[in-house]
Protein backbone atom coordinates (compact mmCIF):
# COMPACT_ATOMS: atom_id res chain seq x y z
CA UNK A 1 0.00 0.00 0.00
CA UNK A 2 1.26 3.49 -0.87
CA UNK A 3 2.71 5.39 2.09
CA UNK A 4 0.70 8.64 2.11
CA UNK A 5 1.82 11.69 4.03
CA UNK A 6 -1.83 12.58 4.69
CA UNK A 7 -4.35 9.77 4.52
CA UNK A 8 -8.01 10.34 3.74
CA UNK A 9 -8.91 9.76 7.41
CA UNK A 10 -6.26 12.24 8.57
CA UNK A 11 -7.63 14.90 6.22
CA UNK A 12 -11.16 14.25 7.47
CA UNK A 13 -9.95 14.40 11.08
CA UNK A 14 -8.32 17.76 10.32
CA UNK A 15 -11.71 18.99 9.11
CA UNK A 16 -13.22 17.74 12.35
CA UNK A 17 -10.70 19.68 14.44
CA UNK A 18 -11.17 22.78 12.29
CA UNK A 19 -14.98 22.80 12.47
CA UNK A 20 -14.96 22.29 16.25
CA UNK A 21 -12.56 25.23 16.64
CA UNK A 22 -14.69 27.45 14.39
CA UNK A 23 -17.96 26.40 16.02
CA UNK A 24 -16.71 27.07 19.55
CA UNK A 25 -15.01 30.31 18.52
CA UNK A 26 -18.15 31.71 16.92
CA UNK A 27 -20.06 31.21 20.13
CA UNK A 28 -17.41 32.44 22.55
CA UNK A 29 -16.44 35.64 20.73
CA UNK A 30 -20.08 36.73 20.62
CA UNK A 31 -20.03 37.32 24.39
CA UNK A 32 -19.22 40.93 25.22
CA UNK A 33 -16.78 40.50 28.11
CA UNK A 34 -14.70 37.82 26.37
CA UNK A 35 -11.38 38.60 24.64
CA UNK A 36 -11.80 39.15 20.91
CA UNK A 37 -9.69 37.67 18.10
CA UNK A 38 -7.39 39.21 15.50
CA UNK A 39 -8.79 37.65 12.34
CA UNK A 40 -9.27 40.31 9.68
CA UNK A 41 -7.41 43.13 11.45
CA UNK A 42 -4.66 43.29 14.04
CA UNK A 43 -5.63 45.11 17.24
CA UNK A 44 -3.07 45.52 20.01
CA UNK A 45 -5.96 45.97 22.44
CA UNK A 46 -7.04 42.38 21.73
CA UNK A 47 -3.51 41.16 22.43
CA UNK A 48 -3.43 43.12 25.67
CA UNK A 49 -6.70 41.47 26.65
CA UNK A 50 -5.26 38.04 25.86
CA UNK A 51 -2.17 38.72 27.97
CA UNK A 52 -4.34 39.94 30.82
CA UNK A 53 -6.50 36.79 30.97
CA UNK A 54 -3.46 34.50 30.69
CA UNK A 55 -1.52 36.23 33.46
CA UNK A 56 -4.65 36.52 35.63
CA UNK A 57 -6.64 33.38 34.73
CA UNK A 58 -10.11 32.60 35.97
CA UNK A 59 -12.80 30.04 35.17
CA UNK A 60 -13.49 31.72 31.82
CA UNK A 61 -9.93 31.21 30.50
CA UNK A 62 -10.98 28.38 28.09
CA UNK A 63 -13.69 30.65 26.66
CA UNK A 64 -11.16 33.48 26.16
CA UNK A 65 -8.73 31.15 24.39
CA UNK A 66 -11.41 29.71 22.11
CA UNK A 67 -12.59 33.21 21.26
CA UNK A 68 -9.07 34.42 20.42
CA UNK A 69 -7.63 31.36 18.65
CA UNK A 70 -10.63 29.34 17.40
CA UNK A 71 -10.96 31.20 14.09
CA UNK A 72 -7.72 29.53 12.97
CA UNK A 73 -9.83 26.57 11.94
CA UNK A 74 -10.44 28.55 8.72
CA UNK A 75 -6.83 28.26 7.43
CA UNK A 76 -7.04 24.50 7.98
CA UNK A 77 -10.08 24.32 5.69
CA UNK A 78 -8.31 26.50 3.11
CA UNK A 79 -5.23 24.26 3.22
CA UNK A 80 -7.39 21.16 2.74
CA UNK A 81 -9.25 22.85 -0.12
CA UNK A 82 -6.03 23.61 -2.01
CA UNK A 83 -4.70 20.15 -1.26
CA UNK A 84 -7.95 18.50 -2.34
CA UNK A 85 -8.12 20.41 -5.63
CA UNK A 86 -4.66 19.18 -6.57
CA UNK A 87 -5.51 15.60 -5.61
CA UNK A 88 -8.71 15.71 -7.68
CA UNK A 89 -7.73 17.71 -10.74
CA UNK A 90 -3.94 17.42 -11.09
CA UNK A 91 -2.83 14.13 -9.56
CA UNK A 92 -5.81 12.20 -10.95
CA UNK A 93 -5.95 12.20 -14.77
CA UNK A 94 -8.85 14.20 -16.18
CA UNK A 95 -10.86 12.88 -19.12
CA UNK A 96 -11.14 14.99 -22.25
CA UNK A 97 -14.74 15.56 -23.29
CA UNK A 98 -14.63 18.62 -25.56
CA UNK A 99 -12.62 19.35 -28.70
CA UNK A 100 -9.51 21.54 -28.74
CA UNK A 101 -9.51 25.29 -29.36
CA UNK A 102 -12.25 27.22 -27.57
CA UNK A 103 -12.96 24.41 -25.09
CA UNK A 104 -10.54 25.88 -22.48
CA UNK A 105 -12.91 28.74 -21.66
CA UNK A 106 -15.80 26.27 -21.55
CA UNK A 107 -13.93 24.16 -19.03
CA UNK A 108 -13.19 27.20 -16.87
CA UNK A 109 -16.86 28.16 -16.84
CA UNK A 110 -17.87 24.57 -16.20
CA UNK A 111 -15.45 24.30 -13.29
CA UNK A 112 -16.66 27.52 -11.65
CA UNK A 113 -20.33 26.62 -12.16
CA UNK A 114 -19.77 23.18 -10.61
CA UNK A 115 -18.08 24.50 -7.49
CA UNK A 116 -20.51 27.40 -7.13
CA UNK A 117 -23.45 24.97 -7.16
CA UNK A 118 -21.72 22.72 -4.61
CA UNK A 119 -21.36 25.70 -2.27
CA UNK A 120 -24.91 26.87 -3.00
CA UNK A 121 -26.34 23.51 -1.91
CA UNK A 122 -25.02 24.21 1.58
CA UNK A 123 -25.63 27.95 1.63
CA UNK A 124 -29.27 27.90 0.52
CA UNK A 125 -30.25 25.38 3.20
CA UNK A 126 -28.40 27.06 6.05
CA UNK A 127 -29.32 30.62 5.03
CA UNK A 128 -33.03 29.81 4.69
CA UNK A 129 -33.24 28.17 8.12
CA UNK A 130 -31.16 30.94 9.68
CA UNK A 131 -33.40 33.71 8.33
CA UNK A 132 -36.48 32.00 9.76
CA UNK A 133 -34.80 31.62 13.17
CA UNK A 134 -33.41 35.17 13.04
CA UNK A 135 -36.84 36.69 12.41
CA UNK A 136 -38.35 34.73 15.31
CA UNK A 137 -35.66 35.52 17.91
CA UNK A 138 -34.42 38.75 19.56
CA UNK A 139 -31.83 40.84 17.73
CA UNK A 140 -33.22 40.49 14.22
CA UNK A 141 -30.85 41.61 11.46
CA UNK A 142 -31.92 44.27 8.95
CA UNK A 143 -31.85 42.43 5.62
CA UNK A 144 -31.71 44.27 2.27
CA UNK A 145 -32.58 42.52 -0.97
CA UNK A 146 -29.36 43.56 -2.72
CA UNK A 147 -27.23 42.11 0.08
CA UNK A 148 -29.25 38.87 0.07
CA UNK A 149 -28.66 38.58 -3.69
CA UNK A 150 -24.96 39.30 -3.18
CA UNK A 151 -24.82 36.62 -0.49
CA UNK A 152 -26.49 34.00 -2.67
CA UNK A 153 -24.31 34.87 -5.68
CA UNK A 154 -21.29 34.92 -3.37
CA UNK A 155 -19.85 38.29 -4.33
CA UNK A 156 -20.81 40.00 -1.06
CA UNK A 157 -17.22 39.85 0.23
CA UNK A 158 -16.05 42.43 -2.32
CA UNK A 159 -18.67 45.00 -1.26
CA UNK A 160 -17.83 47.82 1.20
CA UNK A 161 -17.92 47.01 4.94
CA UNK A 162 -18.43 43.24 4.48
CA UNK A 163 -18.29 42.73 8.25
CA UNK A 164 -21.47 44.79 8.60
CA UNK A 165 -23.55 43.33 5.75
CA UNK A 166 -22.78 39.59 5.87
CA UNK A 167 -25.17 37.86 8.26
CA UNK A 168 -24.56 35.39 9.69
CA UNK A 169 -20.96 36.53 9.64
CA UNK A 170 -19.47 33.05 9.20
CA UNK A 171 -21.06 32.83 5.75
CA UNK A 172 -18.32 35.12 4.46
CA UNK A 173 -16.47 31.86 3.84
CA UNK A 174 -18.67 31.04 0.82
CA UNK A 175 -17.59 34.19 -1.00
CA UNK A 176 -13.97 33.50 -0.12
CA UNK A 177 -14.14 29.96 -1.45
CA UNK A 178 -15.66 30.88 -4.82
CA UNK A 179 -12.91 33.47 -5.25
CA UNK A 180 -10.25 30.86 -4.53
CA UNK A 181 -11.85 28.37 -6.93
CA UNK A 182 -11.74 31.03 -9.66
CA UNK A 183 -8.12 31.91 -8.83
CA UNK A 184 -7.13 28.24 -8.87
CA UNK A 185 -8.76 27.42 -12.19
CA UNK A 186 -7.73 30.58 -14.04
CA UNK A 187 -4.24 31.19 -12.63
CA UNK A 188 -2.88 28.15 -10.78
CA UNK A 189 -4.26 24.98 -12.36
CA UNK A 190 -1.31 22.88 -13.58
CA UNK A 191 0.96 25.93 -13.46
CA UNK A 192 4.52 25.91 -12.14
CA UNK A 193 4.96 26.08 -8.38
CA UNK A 194 6.69 29.44 -8.67
CA UNK A 195 3.37 30.91 -9.87
CA UNK A 196 1.71 29.79 -6.62
CA UNK A 197 4.62 31.12 -4.54
CA UNK A 198 4.59 34.44 -6.42
CA UNK A 199 0.85 34.90 -5.84
CA UNK A 200 1.25 34.11 -2.14
CA UNK A 201 4.10 36.65 -1.95
CA UNK A 202 2.04 39.36 -3.68
CA UNK A 203 -0.89 38.76 -1.32
CA UNK A 204 1.46 38.95 1.66
CA UNK A 205 3.01 42.21 0.45
CA UNK A 206 -0.41 43.80 -0.01
CA UNK A 207 -1.14 43.08 3.66
CA UNK A 208 2.36 43.86 4.95
CA UNK A 209 2.09 47.56 4.20
CA UNK A 210 -1.47 48.06 5.44
CA UNK A 211 -2.49 49.78 8.64
CA UNK A 212 -2.96 46.79 11.00
CA UNK A 213 -6.20 48.28 12.33
CA UNK A 214 -7.34 49.85 9.06
CA UNK A 215 -10.31 49.15 6.82
CA UNK A 216 -8.07 48.34 3.84
CA UNK A 217 -6.65 45.30 5.63
CA UNK A 218 -10.15 44.30 6.67
CA UNK A 219 -11.33 44.38 3.04
CA UNK A 220 -8.29 42.44 1.79
CA UNK A 221 -8.63 39.70 4.38
CA UNK A 222 -12.34 39.24 3.69
CA UNK A 223 -11.29 38.21 0.20
CA UNK A 224 -8.83 35.77 -1.38
CA UNK A 225 -5.80 37.91 -0.53
CA UNK A 226 -6.19 36.97 3.13
CA UNK A 227 -6.66 33.27 2.42
CA UNK A 228 -4.06 32.74 -0.28
CA UNK A 229 -1.29 31.64 2.11
CA UNK A 230 -2.93 28.46 3.53
CA UNK A 231 -4.64 27.74 0.20
CA UNK A 232 -1.34 28.02 -1.66
CA UNK A 233 0.42 25.79 0.86
CA UNK A 234 -2.26 23.16 0.29
CA UNK A 235 -1.59 23.28 -3.45
CA UNK A 236 2.19 23.02 -2.98
CA UNK A 237 1.89 20.13 -0.51
CA UNK A 238 -0.50 18.32 -2.84
CA UNK A 239 1.95 18.61 -5.72
CA UNK A 240 4.86 17.43 -3.56
CA UNK A 241 3.05 14.56 -1.88
CA UNK A 242 5.26 11.90 -3.47
CA UNK A 243 8.36 13.63 -2.10
CA UNK A 244 7.13 13.96 1.50
CA UNK A 245 7.80 10.91 3.64
CA UNK A 246 7.59 11.03 7.43
CA UNK A 247 7.54 8.01 9.66
CA UNK A 248 7.75 9.52 13.12
CA UNK A 249 6.42 8.36 16.46
CA UNK A 250 3.38 9.87 18.13
CA UNK A 251 5.73 11.32 20.74
CA UNK A 252 7.58 13.23 18.02
CA UNK A 253 4.35 14.71 16.72
CA UNK A 254 3.22 15.56 20.26
CA UNK A 255 6.45 17.52 20.71
CA UNK A 256 5.77 19.32 17.42
CA UNK A 257 2.35 20.34 18.77
CA UNK A 258 3.95 21.82 21.91
CA UNK A 259 6.64 23.72 19.99
CA UNK A 260 4.21 25.03 17.37
CA UNK A 261 1.73 26.14 20.06
CA UNK A 262 4.46 28.13 21.80
CA UNK A 263 5.51 29.76 18.52
CA UNK A 264 1.92 30.68 17.66
CA UNK A 265 1.50 32.34 21.04
CA UNK A 266 4.66 34.42 20.58
CA UNK A 267 3.89 35.33 16.97
CA UNK A 268 0.35 36.51 17.66
CA UNK A 269 1.70 39.63 19.44
CA UNK A 270 3.53 41.04 16.40
CA UNK A 271 1.84 42.15 13.19
CA UNK A 272 4.45 40.88 10.71
CA UNK A 273 4.69 37.44 12.31
CA UNK A 274 0.89 37.30 12.81
CA UNK A 275 0.47 37.25 9.02
CA UNK A 276 2.36 33.93 8.86
CA UNK A 277 0.62 32.11 11.72
CA UNK A 278 -1.55 30.03 9.30
CA UNK A 279 1.58 28.05 8.35
CA UNK A 280 2.08 26.99 11.96
CA UNK A 281 -1.63 26.29 12.37
CA UNK A 282 -1.45 23.84 9.46
CA UNK A 283 1.70 22.16 10.79
CA UNK A 284 0.18 21.97 14.27
CA UNK A 285 -3.08 20.46 13.05
CA UNK A 286 -1.23 17.83 11.01
CA UNK A 287 0.84 17.04 14.10
CA UNK A 288 -2.29 16.71 16.25
CA UNK A 289 -3.92 14.13 13.96
CA UNK A 290 -0.69 12.15 13.76
CA UNK A 291 -0.24 12.22 17.54
CA UNK A 292 -3.79 11.37 18.60
CA UNK A 293 -5.04 7.95 19.64
CA UNK A 294 -7.17 5.83 17.31
CA UNK A 295 -10.30 6.46 19.40
CA UNK A 296 -9.81 10.21 19.20
CA UNK A 297 -9.03 9.90 15.49
CA UNK A 298 -12.32 8.08 14.95
CA UNK A 299 -14.20 10.82 16.80
CA UNK A 300 -12.54 13.61 14.78
CA UNK A 301 -13.20 11.71 11.55
CA UNK A 302 -16.88 11.57 12.48
CA UNK A 303 -16.99 15.32 13.12
CA UNK A 304 -15.10 15.86 9.88
CA UNK A 305 -17.68 13.81 7.99
CA UNK A 306 -20.43 16.27 9.03
CA UNK A 307 -18.22 19.39 8.97
CA UNK A 308 -20.04 20.98 5.99
CA UNK A 309 -23.41 20.63 7.73
CA UNK A 310 -21.94 21.86 11.02
CA UNK A 311 -20.54 24.89 9.25
CA UNK A 312 -23.93 26.06 8.00
CA UNK A 313 -25.86 24.88 11.09
CA UNK A 314 -23.86 26.33 13.97
CA UNK A 315 -24.90 29.99 13.39
CA UNK A 316 -28.52 28.83 13.67
CA UNK A 317 -27.86 27.13 17.01
CA UNK A 318 -25.92 30.17 18.21
CA UNK A 319 -28.84 32.46 17.45
CA UNK A 320 -31.10 30.18 19.49
CA UNK A 321 -28.88 29.81 22.56
CA UNK A 322 -26.59 32.84 22.79
CA UNK A 323 -29.01 34.56 25.16
CA UNK A 324 -28.43 31.80 27.70
CA UNK A 325 -24.78 32.86 27.85
CA UNK A 326 -25.61 36.57 27.89
CA UNK A 327 -28.28 36.38 30.59
CA UNK A 328 -27.59 33.20 32.55
CA UNK A 329 -24.32 31.23 32.45
CA UNK A 330 -21.72 31.02 29.67
CA UNK A 331 -21.00 27.33 30.15
CA UNK A 332 -24.70 26.41 30.37
CA UNK A 333 -25.29 28.16 27.07
CA UNK A 334 -22.18 26.59 25.54
CA UNK A 335 -23.31 23.07 26.44
CA UNK A 336 -26.79 23.63 24.95
CA UNK A 337 -25.23 25.21 21.86
CA UNK A 338 -22.90 22.25 21.22
CA UNK A 339 -25.67 19.68 21.66
CA UNK A 340 -28.05 21.64 19.43
CA UNK A 341 -25.38 22.19 16.77
CA UNK A 342 -24.61 18.47 16.50
CA UNK A 343 -28.29 17.52 16.32
CA UNK A 344 -29.11 20.31 13.88
CA UNK A 345 -26.10 19.39 11.71
CA UNK A 346 -27.46 15.88 11.31
CA UNK A 347 -30.81 17.27 10.16
CA UNK A 348 -29.20 19.83 7.84
CA UNK A 349 -27.02 17.14 6.27
CA UNK A 350 -30.14 15.09 5.52
CA UNK A 351 -31.71 18.09 3.77
CA UNK A 352 -28.55 18.92 1.79
CA UNK A 353 -28.27 15.31 0.67
CA UNK A 354 -31.74 15.58 -0.90
CA UNK A 355 -30.54 18.34 -3.25
CA UNK A 356 -29.08 16.86 -6.46
CA UNK A 357 -25.30 17.20 -6.69
CA UNK A 358 -24.00 19.24 -9.64
CA UNK A 359 -22.16 17.49 -12.44
CA UNK A 360 -18.81 18.62 -13.80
Amino acid sequence: MKNEFLTRDECTAMRGIAILAIMLHNYCHFIGKIVKENEYQFFNSHNEGLWQVITHPDTLLPVHLLSYFGHYGVPVFLFLSGYGLVMKYEVSPQPSSIGEGARTLWRVGDFIRYHYLKLLRMLIVGFTIFIIVDIMTPGRFQYHWYNVVAQLLMYINVLPTPDKIIWPGIYWFFGLMIELYIIYRMLLYRQKNWVVIALVAVCWLLQEFCDPEGETLNRLRYNFIGGMLPFGIGILVGRSIDKIHFSMSRWFWAMVVVIVSALIFVMCFHYQSWLWIPILIIVGTIAIVKAMSQKMMNLMVWFGSISAAMFVAHPIARKLFINVALRQDIYDGLMLYVIATIALSWAVKKIIDQIPSPKL
